[in-house]
């Protein structure tokens, strides 16, 4: 079986299951496709205010399907489609996500897993993950656009000890070097997700897109540096929007707002 992502809609939030029985939910190349078309379908969909990504049985993603790697590892043109294309498809798509997305962390977080880990938004971890990218294992770096990600979000150090080292960092190592936002026993991720996920759909989602956005435009930039262009010319666009005036309402008027 190449295993699956399955996409299910439940109201304000939608769940992502990356799903590969037997292999750790290892990404196949069919899985990497189909996170791609999930995300761009959660685009789509203007009710929704977050989404959820996890594993299934118990994990969350080993890194890839190493099985399927001989049928175009081995030559440069399929290795940068498989990159460029593929898993470069997946990841993009979720970085564009306007709304915010969180990690269910549990088990294996490695290679694959821990790039799918940096698109998220909030990361929840319980106490038996760990995580790296030992790929040097397997003779092979990781590629440019991954790497950059993976070095952004995790840290620069961080991956030179996973990709020079193979080395692997447990949940409270990865939040103690700001990877992680939270650290929960097992028994308890399934619920501290779904409450980030409830606190979250309750807040005001036009502001969600905004910031999303926004930190997208500014992440990495000197503190000092000014803002794109761009993003300053329309930055105070919803001033006459019915959500701003709803939250400045409600709270004048001591009342939970209605998004």
């Amino acid at each position: 079986m190449a295993g699956q992502v399955r996409l299910a809609l439940l109201g304000p939030v939608a769940r992502v299951t990356l799903s590969h029985p037997g292999k750790l939910d290892a990404m196949s190349r069919a899985m990497w496709r189909e996170l791609r078309e999930a995300f761009l379908s959660i685009q789509g969909q203007r009710e929704l205010r977050c989404v959820v990504v996890g594993g299934s049985n118990g994990g969350f993603c080993a890194g890839g399907d190493i099985a399927e790697y001989p049928q175009f590892r081995f030559h440069p043109e399929s290795l940068r489609r498989f990159h460029e294309e593929d898993v470069w498809g997946g990841l993009s798509a979720m970085l564009a996500c306007e709304v915010p997305v969180v990690a269910q962390i549990e088990g294996a977080c490695m290679g694959a897993g821990l790039e799918i880990a940096c698109c998220c938004d909030i990361r929840i971890a319980n106490t038996g993950a760990r995580f790296g990218a030992p790929i040097a294992r397997l003779g092979f770096p990781m590629a440019p656009r991954e790497a950059q990600l993976v070095a952004a979000v995790a840290g620069e150090a961080t991956l030179r000890e996973m990709l020079l080292e193979a080395v692997q960092l447990d949940a409270r190592e990865m939040k103690a070097r700001g990877f992680l936002q939270r650290v929960v026993p097992p028994e308890n991720l399934e619920l501290e997700v779904q409450a980030t996920a409830e606190r979250i759909a309750q807040l005001a989602p036009q502001a969600a897109r905004m910031n999303k956005r926004t930190l997208r435009r500014v992440a990495g930039r000197a503190a000092d540096a000014p803002p794109p262009v761009d993003l300053l010319e329309r930055a105070y666009d919803y001033a006459t929007s019915a959500e701003h005036r709803e939250g400045i309402s409600a709270f004048l008027e001591k009342r939970t707002p209605r998004f």
